[in-house]
C-alpha cells in the first residue's frame, strides 16, 4: 500500500506531506487533494456524490497506497501473531485472509487491521497509515522474544476496486496467471505472484479486489481501469460506503481509550482455544464477565437533518455519542454509529445545533451489496 523497501526498524520520522505514486494521475483528474494522515489524497473528483453511487452501481476504483504493508517471516510467525493479535490467525487456510484488532495490555484499541496467510512462515498484514508508526513501533517491540522478521514494504502500491462489475472490469487488466486465480477467490481470500498481490476484500460493503502492486506499475494500471470505465472515487465516497457497509473507522469508531467489546468487535476476538493468552486477553476477559457499559449501535434520522461524528445521543438509558454519522445516497437518510449505554432501547434522541431529533436505534450494517438491510 506505499513507495523504497525498507526495514521495520527504520524509525524515520516522516514530517513532510506524502505523495502516493497515483498523486500526479490526481491532479491531472482535477481531483480536491487534501491532507489525510500526512499523505496528500483525493477527497473527490467532482461529485462525491456520483463517485458513491458508481461504486453501488457498477465499479469504483480508490488509491490506498497510503496504507502500509507488512511482511512477516519465520518460524516463530503464527505463534508471533497468535500472541499478537486478539483473532486467531491458526483460522486461516493458505490464501485466506483474517480481520482483527491488535490490542495493548488494557484491550484497548492500537489499530484495526487485515492479515493474511501466503505460506506457513509467511503471512502479509496491512495496517493503517494514521497509526504506521506505533504499529511498526508495537510490532518490534514484542517481536523480539520471536524469531520474526518483519519488513515494511514501502515499495508496492495498493488500488481498491469495488462495486458489483468490479471483478468483471480488472481481471482482463491482471497479469494472465495472477488473473486465473483471482477469477477463483473466495470472498477473504487473496492470491499473491512475486510483488502482485489480489485479495477479494474491500472497505465498502460491495464486492471487489484490492490490489498490491509496485509503485511504478499503479499508473498504468490506475489508467488501465479508467479506460475499461472504472470511476476513480475518493476519501469522501469511500466514508459514505464504509459507514453504510457499517465498517468502524480507526481514530472516530475506535481507539486506544475503547475495547472491541464497546466497538461492535467482539465478533473479531477469538476466544477459543482457552488455552491461547494474547495481548489484552485478561482485560478483556474481566470486561466480558463484568458485562460492558457501552456498545456501539447505529442509528437513523427520523426527522430532517444530518447526523454527525460527536453530537449528543439522549435515551432513557443515558447519553451515548455518535462517533460516525452521514448523509447516506443509498438509503437517502442520515445514518450513523454511536457508542450508548448498553440498556439502551429503540428510541433516542440526537442534540443537533441546539435541537433535540428523533431518531431510531437499528442494526447495522445499513447497506450491503447495494440494498438496504433496514426496514
Amino acid at each position: 500500500m506505499q513507495p523504497a523497501c525498507s526495514p521495520l526498524c527504520s524509525g524515520d520520522t516522516v514530517t513532510m506531506t506524502q505523495q502516493t505514486p497515483l498523486y500526479d494521475s490526481h491532479v491531472k483528474s482535477g481531483a480536491l487533494m487534501v491532507d489525510f494522515a500526512g499523505w496528500q489524497m483525493p477527497m473527490h473528483y467532482g461529485s462525491q456524490i456520483d463517485e458513491h453511487h458508481a461504486v453501488r452501481g457498477t465499479a469504483g476504483m480508490f488509491d490506498v497506497s497510503h496504507m502500509t504493508v507488512v511482511d512477516l517471516r519465520g518460524d516463530s510467525v503464527q505463534s508471533f501473531l497468535r500472541y499478537l493479535l486478539a483473532n486467531d490467525v491458526a483460522r486461516l487456510q493458505p490464501g485466506q485472509a483474517l480481520y482483527s484488532c491488535m490490542l495493548n495490555e488494557q484491550a484497548g484499541v492500537i489499530d484495526d487491521l487485515i492479515v493474511y496467510l501466503f505460506a506457513a512462515d509467511f503471512y502479509r498484514m496491512v495496517v493503517n497509515a494514521a497509526t504506521r508508526e506505533k504499529d511498526l513501533a508495537w510490532l518490534q517491540k514484542h517481536a523480539q522474544q520471536f524469531a520474526v522478521e518483519i519488513q515494511e514494504r514501502r515499495e508496492l502500491a495498493m488500488i481498491a476496486v469495488q462495486g458489483p462489475r468490479a471483478i468483471e472490469l480488472s481481471l482482463p487488466l491482471l497479469p494472465r496467471k495472477l488473473a486465473t486465480s483471482a477469477a477463483e477467490l473466495k470472498r477473504f481470500y487473496a492470491g499473491i505472484e512475486e510483488d502482485c498481490c489480489v485479495a477479494r476484500t474491500g472497505y465498502t460493503g460491495e464486492d471487489g479486489f484490492e490490489i498490491i502492486l509496485p509503485a511504478d506499475a499503479a499508473v498504468s494500471f490506475w489508467s488501465a481501469l479508467s479506460a475499461a470505465g472504472v470511476q476513480a472515487a475518493g476519501l469522501g465516497a469511500r466514508d459514505t460506503l464504509r459507514l453504510e457497509a457499517g465498517m468502524n473507522l480507526y481514530g472516530t469508531d475506535m481507539d486506544e481509550t475503547v475495547t472491541p467489546l464497546e466497538s461492535g468487535l467482539a465478533w473479531t476476538v477469538a476466544w477459543d482455544p482457552a488455552d491461547r493468552d494474547f495481548i489484552g486477553k485478561a482485560a478483556l476477559e474481566r470486561q466480558r464477565q463484568d458485562g460492558i457499559a457501552r456498545k456501539m449501535v447505529g442509528l437513523r434520522l427520523l426527522e430532517r437533518g444530518v447526523l454527525r461524528g460527536h453530537q449528543s445521543v439522549i435515551s432513557e438509558a443515558g447519553e451515548g455519542e455518535i462517533t460516525s454519522g452521514t448523509f447516506s445516497p443509498t438509503l437517502k437518510q442520515s445514518i450513523a454509529l454511536a457508542r450508548v449505554p448498553a440498556a439502551i432501547g429503540a428510541e433516542c434522541v440526537v442534540e443537533i445545533r441546539g435541537k433535540r431529533l428523533a431518531a431510531e436505534v437499528v442494526k447495522y450494517p445499513f447497506v450491503r451489496n447495494g440494498k438496504s438491510m433496514i426496514d
